[in-house]
């Protein structure tokens, strides 16, 4: 077809399908990390017209006598589920886990149940320490577009930091999806150590809230202090 081999084909639609289904995506700040949505709406490009998001049903049957544009469209989204279930939600958060060499053992926050439990659990760090924050989710019925996690981070009630990880756009699956960060230091020194509030949430380009809760963590000289 015009051309193109089956690898330049697939990215073309690839992208496409990107671009029907997503709001834009956020941009980066000077320093490389993403903004959070409240900071990039403003540096959007004036007068872009969000493109109307399809169901993935209504992707999948779009120009089904094309045999070509079908097979990918399977091949990149997949089969439709048989049964969709109306009582879950679209994205559930599953599990954050920090991955830290230096640490005793697993530090994960469970997420799938009473979340009015965290509040009162403090997760402490070493100071210094690198880690990174593996993220476990499941997406149902339809494609999420521009998933990330926000912290807002509090100290003594006066926010000192947030961090936004943007973990992209995924399509309804069985299976759970893994996003893994980049690698990160825990701070150090007297001035660093203490105890930290943190309001988290996970959210999407739709500004939709998938889910949002507190919790602490202390960082201290070494891990049971």
């Amino acid at each position: 077809m015009l051309g193109l081999d089956a690898c330049e084909l697939g990215a073309q639609l690839l992208e496409l399908l990107r671009l029907a289904l997503c709001a834009p995506v956020l941009l980066t700040d000077k320093a490389g990390g993403q903004l959070p949505p409240d900071e990039g709406q403003d540096e959007l490009v004036l007068g872009y017209q969000v493109p109307g998001q399809k169901s993935l049903r209504e992707l999948q049957e779009l120009d089904m006598e094309d045999e070509s544009l079908t097979k990918y469209k399977w091949a990149l989204l997949g089969p439709l589920p048989p049964v969709e279930d109306l009582s879950l939600p679209k994205v559930q958060v599953l599990k954050l886990t920090l991955m830290c060499e230096q640490a005793p053992g697993p530090i994960t926050m469970d997420l799938s149940g009473d979340l009015a439990v965290l509040k009162n659990q403090v997760f402490v760090l070493k100071e210094g320490v690198d880690y990174r924050v593996k993220i476990t989710f499941k997406v149902n019925r339809e494609i999420v577009c521009g998933l990330k996690c926000l912290h807002h981070i509090y100290r003594k009630g006066l926010q000192v930091d947030k961090t936004a990880y943007v973990l992209g756009s995924y399509g309804p699956s069985a299976q759970e999806y893994e996003f893994l960060t980049l690698v990160e230091e825990v701070p150090r020194g007297v001035l660093a150590r203490g105890a930290y509030v943190v309001s988290s949430c996970f959210t999407d380009d739709d500004r939709a809230a998938h889910l949002s809760w507190e919790w602490s963590f202390s960082i201290c000289k070494d891990w049971q202090d």
